[in-house]
C-alpha cells in the first residue's frame, strides 16, 4: 500500500487585479459639473425625470439616472434589426416579473430624442407591454451612441447582425467625422466586419461565418479616411461575392455526386484556403493576393476527385 504524501496540494494563485476606480463615497459625490446640470434641465424639460446624477465607479464619468416617456426612446438608426422572438421572450418575462430591472443606456439626441445603442429589445418588450416610462442612464458623451458592439448586453450577436450594425454605423460616421477608419477601431470592432458588412448589404443570404475566420486573417484597419476606406471595403465586398460564386459552384459539384451535408461549402474553403498551414498565429496576409488564390483553387476545385468519407470527416461550421 502507498504511503500518503505529507505535502499539501499547491493552491493556483490567481492574479488579483489592483483596486482601481472610485470609492462609494465619490460615486456618490454631490457637486456635478455644468454640462450635467444642463442634460437634467432638459430632461426635464422634455417632461423625463431626474432619479439621480452620480459617477460611474470605474472611470468616473458622470451619468444621469432618469425616468424618460417611452415614446421619447429610439434605437441607434444604424443598430442592429429587432429579433421579434427575443423580445415576446424578454416581454413574457418581465410580464411574469412585474418588474423591469435593466436600465437602458441613452443619449440625448435631439429636444425630446433620446437614443439607445444597447436597449432595443428591452424598449420593444416594454412597448409591447403597454408601459408608459423607461428607467434610462443617460450619459452627456454622444459618441457612446456609436459603441453599439462594447454595450450590447441583451442579445448575443451573430456575424450578420455585427457587419450590418458596423456597416451602417460607418456610413453614418462618414458625415459626422470622416476620420481615417483606424481611428475608429474601438467603434467598428473588427476590421472584417466592414467588409461583409458590404457583402451583406448587397446580398442578405451571404453566409459571411463562413468566410470570417479567412477575413480575420487578412483584414486590418485602413489608414485613409473613411470614405475613401469604405470605397476599398465595397470592392473588396465584389471580391469576395466573385469568390462565393466560384464556392457555390464547387459545393453543386459535389452535390451532384450525391454527397449531402450542411458542411460542404465549410469543406470547400478549407481545401482552398492559403493561409491553414502557412501562416503563424498572429501573422496577418495580403488580402488581395489571399482572395486571388482562393479564386483560382475554386475555380479549379475537382468534385469528381473527392470522396464521401473526407466530407464526413472535415465536419466544420454549417452555412449561417
Amino acid at each position: 500500500m502507498a504511503e500518503k504524501s505529507d505535502k499539501k496540494p499547491r493552491k493556483s494563485r490567481k492574479k488579483v487585479a489592483e483596486p482601481r476606480g472610485l470609492t462609494a463615497a465619490q460615486v456618490a459625490a454631490e457637486s456635478a459639473p455644468a454640462p450635467i446640470g444642463r442634460l437634467t434641465s432638459e430632461i426635464e424639460a422634455d417632461g423625463g425625470a431626474v432619479i439621480g446624477v452620480y459617477r460611474e465607479p470605474l472611470g468616473g464619468s458622470w451619468q444621469v439616472l432618469a425616468a424618460l416617456p417611452i415614446e421619447l426612446v429610439q434605437p441607434t438608426p444604424y443598430q442592429r434589426d429587432l429579433s421579434e422572438t427575443h423580445v415576446a421572450r424578454l416581454a413574457e418575462a418581465m410580464r411574469r416579473l412585474g418588474r423591469f430591472m435593466d436600465p437602458v443606456i441613452a443619449v440625448r439626441a435631439a429636444e425630446r430624442e433620446y437614443w439607445t445603442p444597447n436597449g432595443n429589445h428591452r424598449l420593444g418588450a416594454m412597448r409591447a407591454l403597454g408601459a408608459r416610462t423607461l428607467v434610462a442612464l443617460v450619459v452627456p458623451e454622444p459618441e457612446v451612441a456609436h459603441r453599439i458592439l462594447v454595450l450590447n448586453c441583451e442579445k448575443a450577436h451573430n456575424v450578420r447582425e455585427r457587419a450590418f450594425e458596423v456597416i451602417r454605423l460607418a456610413e453614418a460616421l462618414v458625415e459626422l467625422d470622416d476620420r481615417a477608419e483606424k481611428s475608429y477601431e474601438t467603434e467598428f470592432e473588427e476590421p472584417s466586419l466592414l467588409t461583409l458588412g458590404c457583402c451583406y448589404q448587397q446580398n442578405g443570404r451571404f453566409s459571411g461565418g463562413a468566410y470570417h475566420p479567412v477575413l480575420k486573417r487578412v483584414e486590418v484597419f485602413l489608414g485613409q479616411k473613411l470614405s475613401a476606406a469604405l470605397k476599398i471595403r465595397r470592392e473588396r465586398a465584389e471580391r469576395l461575392l466573385e469568390l462565393d460564386q466560384a464556392v457555390k459552384e464547387a459545393v453543386d459539384g459535389l452535390k451532384a455526386r450525391g454527397l449531402d451535408s450542411p458542411y460542404l461549402k465549410a469543406f470547400v474553403l478549407a481545401r482552398i484556403n492559403p493561409l491553414r498551414f502557412t501562416l503563424k498565429r498572429g501573422q496577418k496576409a495580403d488580402f488581395d493576393e489571399t482572395i486571388d488564390k482562393m479564386l483560382v483553387s475554386a475555380r479549379k476545385f475537382d468534385a469528381g476527385k473527392i470522396k464521401a468519407d473526407q466530407v464526413a470527416r472535415a465536419g466544420g461550421a454549417a452555412e449561417e
